[in-house]
């Protein structure tokens, strides 16, 4: 590898023996590109897995996070440290595919306003499906709700090319996230007071903010396990998704669009609240209504954070929202039918 790499995997580590495996089809199947590997070591505890990992791969580089930090102080660290031009934040329980990197690298020297870009993402249980997490490339629609080209709430497509021209996207999931170093020195690092989920599209939105674009490169493919540190089903997870998301929104939309964004999504959880109530699903509300709790108790916290990320900005709303799907998808799927993204957008052929 050349003395300074072209691009810094990092690498963040909870714990156990999935990081050798990540590691093996890393080395393996990545060429053509100088990179350094940097693991962010986030184990509360110690399992063996890094040293294991270390004595299999003693070039890679390790930095400590702390203990159960969470995905943005892992992440974080990784990014403090790195060398390289372009960054690559990759989860431990990821496989690459063979080439990989060099479209990445590809994407981001076509064209300079570039700063992030993520690759397909498919799920490693099931191959010929898209992750649920990052799929072909993360939307967002003009209330802040999130979705994938490739899956809408719990439907999950079969990737059959429907997506494979490049287009613009909104964000790039944290796990298979390829980012420009040299912007993060405008919108900042990831906000580590989400611990994790969403910070990932926190930050993408900030790249917005500052005029930078993002794109899926469906030339580069990932398959993605899931739900390793933290249970898809867990409550835990639900509640950080509904706190987290009002959050973001609070965090990076400017003060008219948040007069009228904001109470619709207020109305919105509390709606979640009711229905999960009549259907006797007690841990949906129960964890909606906790997220907002959460956020009507921690006014000094948001408004703190919400400085940080307006300071950065250089574009309206008006320019943000070139980038936002202009309806609200859990209209289009829940009255409207709608089941693909591809249906919403013809197929990927959207620029």
């Amino acid at each position: 590898m050349a003395d300074k790499p072209i691009v810094s995997v990092i690498v963040p580590h909870f714990l156990g023996e999935v990081l050798l495996t990540c590691l093996e089809f890393l080395y393996a199947r990545t060429c053509g590109v100088s990179f350094e590997v940097i693991v962010a070591d986030d184990r509360p505890y110690d399992d063996g897995s890094l040293q294991r990992a270390q004595a299999r791969f003693p070039g890679i580089r390790v930095v400590s996070v702390g203990g159960g930090k969470g995905m943005g102080a892992g992440c974080n660290r990784g990014l403090e440290a790195a060398r390289g031009e372009y960054a690559m934040l990759l989860n431990n329980d990821v496989e690459v595919a063979e080439g990989w990197l060099q479209p990445l690298v590809a994407a981001m020297e076509a064209d300079p306003r570039v700063g992030v870009c993520q690759p397909k993402v498919r799920s490693l249980r099931e191959r010929a499906k898209f992750d649920y997490g990052g799929a072909a490339g993360g939307m967002m629609d003009m209330l802040g709700y999130t979705f994938c080209l490739g899956r809408l709430f719990e439907t999950v497509e079969e990737d059959r090319g429907q997506y494979d021209r490049s287009q613009d996207i909104f964000w790039a999931v944290g796990g298979a996230m390829f980012l420009r170093m040299r912007c993060l020195r405008e919108t900042g690092l990831m906000d580590e007071g989400f611990y994790m989920h969403m910070e990932e599209i926190d930050l993408c939105w900030r790249f917005h903010l500052v005029g930078y674009r993002a794109v899926s490169v469906p030339e580069s493919v990932v398959y993605h396990y899931g739900g390793w540190s933290l249970d898809a089903r867990a409550f835990r997870k639900a509640y950080l998704n509904h706190r987290n998301q009002l959050v973001m929104v609070l965090k990076n939309l400017s003060a008219l669009s948040l007069a009228w964004v904001l109470p619709i999504r207020v109305l919105m959880e509390l709606c979640t609240v009711l229905l999960g109530i009549v259907r006797r699903d007690w841990k949906r509300p129960a964890a909606a209504l906790c997220g907002l709790c959460w956020v009507m108790f921690h006014p000094a916290s948001i408004l703190r954070r919400r400085r940080d990320a307006q300071r950065v900005r250089t574009v309206e709303d008006r320019e943000v929202y070139r980038n936002v799907y202009r309806g609200v998808i859990g209209f289009r799927y829940f009255l409207g039918g709608v089941r693909k993204a591809s249906d919403l957008y013809g197929g990927g052929d959207t620029d």
